[in-house]
């Protein structure tokens, strides 16, 4: 049975303090309102010591008038919860310092406050804060589970690790937004590991991925005969990443059907296995990462407007690689440290004139195309090839502006077009895939002693189609 709590209540709504009372007391459970901070300083604190504190905010009323600086100590080993209106983010700049365990978004149901309470006796305190890199001239590099690991060098990515450290102990939806390859899992990860329940799953769905039946089984799970071919029970993701974290990636391109479905479970934290007559509860902290833009979704009615604010109390948005190319030298240098050791490889110093190419660069793959490029420069050894490969690439994806002369003017030799390349890009960038191929397999053949069978082998290709290529390139031993 779960035990009684004391709770102190903080608000100035009559109404709302009758209401929390009521609920929590039928409960068996104690409650001591004030109608102010300064009031239960005077007549509560520091007499009681209570088990929860509820504090109601409101926007545009000073730090100080909510939460007094004295109460901090006083309050040591409380679970603090914040009632908040939604989309009221103005305590969000506090909530490390007052030690917000979660918030109660306004309105709530009865069970949403029977849920806070069954939390309260499982809470891991916040961990302590790590101060974030001080200046972007150096770097921060936070390891996480399965090799993943969160940087750092930008002013932009330095705020969003320090943003992730304050939020994470709160126990709110975050929306991570940003362009493919930017990393919005890898902060996902960075939020679950400081939420404050250690060993708990983080659990990812990508939402693309599947249509919106296999979706729903996915997220849901079902019993046995739920469909054809259920011949086991399954449970689903909300399962599997109870008192943890679910990321819903790619969430902008969710079924309507699938996201009235959604809505109804982040609602009340219920939800029925396919096929199931009982409903089950969880206690997940829900994390949505998105690449589409979510206004013009809800403005095209591809998304609803009320699942965006349900999951966008915190939204953070990750800028693209092309914004903070200062972290560019940074990043390259440490992937290629990680992907020596992954492979076996030897590490490389990068050059100059590779670096500065990488910064010029646009890199439209974000992350994502560094990581590969830095692997194949890694393995091929030859950094010229690498640094030749970028300028191609750069020279492609800069836009042209034609100046036309006025009408009836002679035009300036420098308004002249200028005459076509004699040679057309797909064939440059043909020639410097080949001069790449050539040397991959030279490589593979030398260290093999010219046994191609094996060759072909730690090339990862087919006996026959490394043969074709020994006689397409005009290798020989």
């Amino acid at each position: 049975m779960m035990r009684a709590v004391t709770a102190v209540l903080v608000s100035e709504d009559e109404n709302l303090r009758l209401l929390i009372q009521r609920s929590l007391e039928s409960e068996g459970h104690t409650v001591v309102c004030a109608t102010t901070a300064a009031e239960a300083a005077s007549n509560i604190f520091p007499e009681l010591k209570p088990d929860l504190l509820l504090l109601d905010t409101t926007r545009g009323r000073s730090a100080a008038s909510v939460f007094p600086a004295e109460w901090k100590e006083t309050l040591s080993g409380c679970h603090v919860t914040v009632l908040s209106e939604m989309g009221d983010d103005s305590w969000q700049r506090q909530a490390q310092r007052w030690g917000v365990h979660s918030v109660l978004n306004k309105p709530f149901l009865r069970q949403d406050l029977e849920k806070l309470i069954a939390g309260i006796e499982t809470v891991e305190p916040a961990p302590a804060e790590t101060p974030a890199p001080a200046a972007a001239s150096g770097h921060h590099v936070e390891e996480l589970d399965n090799g993943r690991f969160f940087f750092a060098a930008s002013p932009a990515m330095l705020n969003i690790y320090k943003n992730v450290r304050v939020l994470a102990p709160v126990d709110i939806p975050v929306l991570i937004l940003g362009e493919s390859g930017v990393g919005k899992e890898i902060v996902a990860m960075l939020l679950h590991k400081y939420h404050g329940r250690p060993g708990k799953n983080f659990v990812n769905v990508n939402c693309a991925a599947l249509p919106t039946e296999l979706l729903e089984s996915e997220l849901f799970g079902y019993e046995v005969g739920a469909f054809t071919g259920a011949v086991r029970a399954k449970p689903g993701k909300f399962e599997l990443a109870d008192k943890g974290t679910l990321l819903l990636d790619e969430i902008g391109e969710m079924s309507p059907q699938m996201q009235a479905k959604l809505l109804h479970v982040l609602q009340d934290g219920t939800f029925s296995r396919l096929g199931a007559r009982n409903s089950s509860q969880v206690d997940v902290r829900v994390v949505a990462a998105t690449n589409i833009d979510m206004e013009a979704a809800m403005a095209e009615k591809r998304f609803r407007e009320d699942l965006y604010y349900r999951l966008s109390t915190f939204a953070i948005t990750i800028p693209p690689l092309r914004e903070r190319r200062e972290e560019i030298p940074f990043l390259m240098q440490h992937l290629v440290a990680r992907a020596a050791t992954e492979l076996d490889q030897q590490p490389i110093a990068l050059t100059e004139r590779v670096l500065a190419a990488a910064q010029e660069y646009s890199w439209p793959g974000n992350l994502r195309e560094l990581r590969n490029f830095v692997i194949r420069t890694l393995v091929l050894q030859d950094q010229e090839a690498a640094c030749n490969e970028l300028r191609v690439k750069a020279r492609a994806t800069t836009t042209s502006v034609t100046v036309y002369p006025a009408p009836h003017a002679a035009p300036s030799p420098s308004a002249l077009p200028e005459p076509p390349a004699p040679r057309g890009m797909r064939s440059i960038v043909n020639d410097v895939k080949n001069q790449t191929e050539s040397r991959m397999i030279q490589k593979a053949l030398a260290a093999t002693g010219w046994n191609r069978r094996r060759a072909a082998t730690d090339l990862n290709i087919s006996y026959r189609a490394l043969l074709y290529k020994i006689q397409q390139h005009g290798l020989s031993a």
